[in-house]
């Protein structure tokens, strides 16, 4: 008997484009849930910015003996830092803290210290973070300013009158929304801050 010399290694074309059907398939049915899963992930991680921010203004506030303001949108959207505040809260500095988004988010103007690099009362403010930036398809639906007091309590803008007031129990809602989904972050006025999961 002799042995054949053909082989019959391969594909044929009807291999090819099954193999080709079978992944677009699969993968017209993953895709969905991996783009919502990004979604998801860049809300999530927009909203543990805030949260942070939040808790970096409390911490400050009583560490340093000095009121702090978590300001949204500062000074464009999608920025947000805590600025000390200059003066107290009853008097603030109206030259060196003039209440302004331009001035007090500008980082070339009030820039970021690192923790210890300068303490002097001379020369504040010397609390101020640096900016953090939200993923730029997050919006935060509430802007107002809050202000962490060294005994742990927060305060919102009223108007202009000094000091501002608590905001009691009910908190304030800080609400953050990407393509439609919302989630949402609860301060009251103890401090508590607490985030949708």
């Amino acid at each position: 008997m002799r042995a054949s010399l053909r082989s019959d290694a391969g594909f044929s074309l009807i291999d090819i484009v099954a193999t080709v059907a079978i992944t677009a398939t699969v993968m017209a049915i993953a895709t969905p849930p991996l783009v919502n899963m990004v979604d998801q992930y860049r809300l999530g991680n927009s909203l543990r910015t805030v949260e942070r921010q939040m808790q970096f203004a409390k911490l400050k506030a009583v560490s340093s003996q000095s009121a702090m303001r978590l300001r949204f949108n500062c000074p464009v959207v999608g920025q947000i830092r805590v600025v000390e505040l200059i003066g107290t809260p009853a008097v603030p500095d109206p030259v060196q803290d003039p209440d302004s988004y331009t001035t007090r988010c500008n980082e070339t103007t009030y820039p970021y210290k690192p923790t210890g690099s300068d303490s002097s009362r001379l020369t504040k403010p010397n609390n101020d973070g640096p900016v953090a930036l939200l993923d730029s398809s997050v919006t935060v639906t509430s802007s107002t300013t809050l202000e962490f007091w060294p005994d742990g309590s927060v305060h919102a803008a009223n108007g202009g009158a000094n000091p501002w007031p608590n905001i009691g129990t009910a908190g304030v809602t800080i609400t953050l929304t990407r393509k439609g989904v919302s989630k949402n972050i609860v301060v009251n006025g103890l401090g508590k801050i607490q985030m949708d999961r």
